[in-house]
């Protein structure tokens, strides 16, 4: 028996984009950056690099995930990792990180629109919009203005 597992927690690098399978089940795709820096002894921090990987999610997380993920966003996904290799556009080798979704979950802070309600619910695999626990109020809030 194998196991392969992966979890990420990165920038989206575009939107997702959805698509439909031949047998019409919808599947998101889109690129999470994971940047990789370490202390340089000075206080400050040096950037090593940053790996791309391509996400795939599948289903109802698919939908989810598309309609509530934005380039930028950062997400944490956990699913199943593979390479793949091909040929560039000048006929070099190269390699792709591959990851079909097990979970999506948006690490974006949600925030109140005007009429009170939340904003920016967690994605695809994470608390359903509308629904989990509201977040407390930033510091600068008076608390006798809360409804509760």
């Amino acid at each position: 028996m194998a196991f392969s597992k992966i979890m990420l927690i990165g920038n989206l690098g575009r939107d997702p984009e959805m698509r439909y399978t031949p047998a019409g089940k919808p599947v998101t795709q889109f690129s999470v950056a994971v940047s990789h820096s370490r202390p340089d002894g000075q206080g400050g921090w040096l950037d090593e690099g940053t790996d791309w990987y391509r996400v795939s999610v599948f289903g109802d997380r698919a939908e989810r995930s598309a309609e509530q993920l934005r380039k930028g966003n950062k997400v944490f996904v956990e699913g199943r990792f593979k390479t793949r290799e091909f040929e560039g556009k000048n006929g070099e080798k190269r390699l792709s990180l591959d990851v079909t979704a097990d979970n999506v979950i948006s690490l974006e802070r949600r925030s109140r629109d005007d009429e009170g309600g939340f904003t920016g619910a967690p994605a695809a695999g994470g608390v359903p919009a509308g629904g989990g626990v509201p977040r407390p109020p930033a510091d600068d809030t008076d608390l006798d203005d809360l409804p509760f």
